[in-house]
């Protein structure tokens, strides 16, 4: 099987990209199999191949996920609120955080006291 390509695995669909997925991980099994018994790979960088295809499938895959959620949270999200003239802080004045204050420790009272 050829490296597959960014721009083939964005025209597949969803099924197709899961069917593909699946088919490269029984493929990288079979390779890391015949590796792992002693015997000579066919290709010895079809290990590597198959594991970056992989990879590429995924992030793919993963970025048409992150997409669809965004579509579906921009149909969500209401026209912001106009501000009214005159409204929030004026310019140049930020709030500052406030500041830690440290407290004391407690000393322990004389019947907790060792002895």
């Amino acid at each position: 099987m050829p490296v597959i390509r960014a721009k083939d695995i964005r025209a597949l669909s969803l099924k197709e990209r899961q069917d593909k997925l699946l088919e490269l991980k029984e493929e990288l099994m079979h390779e890391r199999g015949v590796a792992s018994m002693g015997g000579a790979p066919q290709s010895p960088g079809r290990i590597r191949a198959v594991r970056k295809s992989i990879s590429r499938l995924l992030t793919i895959m993963r970025e048409a996920e992150i997409h669809e959620e965004q579509k579906a949270l921009e149909k969500k999200v209401k026209s912001p609120k106009k501000k009214v003239k005159g409204e929030g802080k004026a310019e140049g004045t930020e709030e500052k955080p406030a500041k830690k204050v440290k407290t004391a420790k407690r000393e322990p009272k004389a019947d907790e006291k060792k002895e």
